[in-house]
């Protein structure tokens, strides 16, 4: 099972590194309407449509990869004070109760507004530049659904025993189970 989920914290990986990715495209865009806009006088029509879809997207693509290693704010000043065991249990409880199926059903209902918009081919109706907007929602819908996955995949490793809430855990330690 360990191999399972290490191939689909896979999935999480790779969705970091596009995001990485995606922030040097929205700087990149950045800095073009900045030199555009007050060298030149030629302000672009697409910068802030690009600007936000590219931050949101860019947001929720890495979510599952954050939920992995840890790097999500956590409050445990109540549980902490708890045994190990009692924390994971708590995590497994908030984990698949209450966390896993709120973001499924985001996950759901970010996924048909993506096809719709994609069925439909709806545009932005407030942009001057009217882009096709399902890229977005889809980028929001598979971001929504990998983070989904991981809050179960954890909730699944505190279960067994094998995550420490708030431990943050690199993928070199993860392959050594």
């Amino acid at each position: 099972m360990n191999a399972l989920f290490l191939r689909l914290d896979g999935i999480s990986d790779l969705l970091a590194k596009i995001s990485m990715a995606m922030v040097v495209m929205l700087v990149s865009s950045i800095l073009y309407e900045v030199v555009s806009r007050y060298v030149f006088g030629a302000p672009t029509l697409w910068s802030f449509d690009i600007s936000y879809m590219l931050n949101g997207a860019l947001f929720l693509l890495a979510s599952g990869y954050s939920l992995k290693v840890e790097a999500h704010v956590r409050i445990d000043f109540l549980s902490a004070r708890l045994a190990l065991r009692y924390q994971q249990l708590i995590n497994l409880f908030f984990y698949f109760f209450m966390i896993g199926p709120s973001f499924f059903f985001l996950s759901y209902v970010a996924g048909e507004k993506a096809i719709s918009a994609w069925v439909t081919g709806e545009v932005e109706s407030v942009s001057p530049w009217s882009p096709l907007v399902w890229p977005f929602y889809g980028a929001i819908a598979i971001g929504l659904m990998v983070f989904t996955l991981q809050v179960y995949i954890d909730g699944i490793r505190y279960l067994q025993g094998d995550k420490t809430p708030g431990e943050s855990v690199t993928k070199d330690e993860m392959s050594h189970d």
